[in-house]
């Protein structure tokens, strides 16, 4: 009898202690695609920690499709930062922008990702590929992106799925991934917190 109640209790307690040092991650974002991928990333940085995640549908402040790397990166920050408006008790802000370059007539894909908390920022961008050009079109057309991918792939809300990057990789890399790995690219000043607080 004795043995099972310390059992309940220590459960208990466990329960308490991890809802008390878990940490909150506020996503600029209800997208599952951008969420996951931000889960993702902090859980393969912070191993030892726990988080509690939410998203919350924010404005970027720039058009719907951003275009140039200072347009998109904005958006990021811009997205961040109101999140942190709305939901100013957590640890953690992300905001995450899709964006495209034009470079000639050609133009590439990429997506930009802020984290911020009370005393540090981290940027990073993902890695960029060049869209077809009946997509090129489109965007020149004023299409989202995500919206050109419907159309052309015959897709529906394709940016909540696979997205530009799964669609012409074959899904040999999707969303999701290509979003987590520049996440942590992100988390580095958060890993280093010596080397980055003097200039943030």
């Amino acid at each position: 009898m004795f043995p099972q109640k310390t059992m309940v209790y220590e459960v208990i307690f466990t329960q308490i202690w991890y809802t008390a040092h878990m940490k909150t991650v506020i996503i600029a974002s209800k997208n599952p695609v951008k969420m996951n991928a931000v889960k993702r990333g902090f859980e393969q940085v912070f191993t030892h920690e726990s988080f509690s995640f939410e998203g919350i549908s924010v404005s970027s402040g720039v058009p719907d499709q951003p275009i140039g790397y200072d347009e998109t990166l904005l958006g990021a920050k811009n997205r961040a930062k109101h999140a942190m408006h709305e939901m100013s008790a957590a640890d953690y802000w992300v905001g995450i922008e899709g964006g495209v370059e034009r470079n000639g007539e050609d133009m590439e894909v990429f997506a930009c990702i802020h984290i911020r908390s009370q005393h540090l920022e981290g940027n990073a961008r993902t890695g960029t590929f060049f869209l077809p050009p009946k997509i090129i079109q489109l965007v020149n057309e004023g299409y989202e992106l995500g919206q050109a991918d419907d159309i052309v792939f015959g897709r529906e809300n394709s940016k909540q799925g696979s997205g530009s990057v799964g669609i012409l990789t074959n899904d040999l890399i999707d969303r999701t991934h290509y979003y987590m790995h520049a996440t942590v690219l992100a988390l580095i000043p958060f890993m280093h917190p010596e080397l980055y607080l003097s200039h943030s």
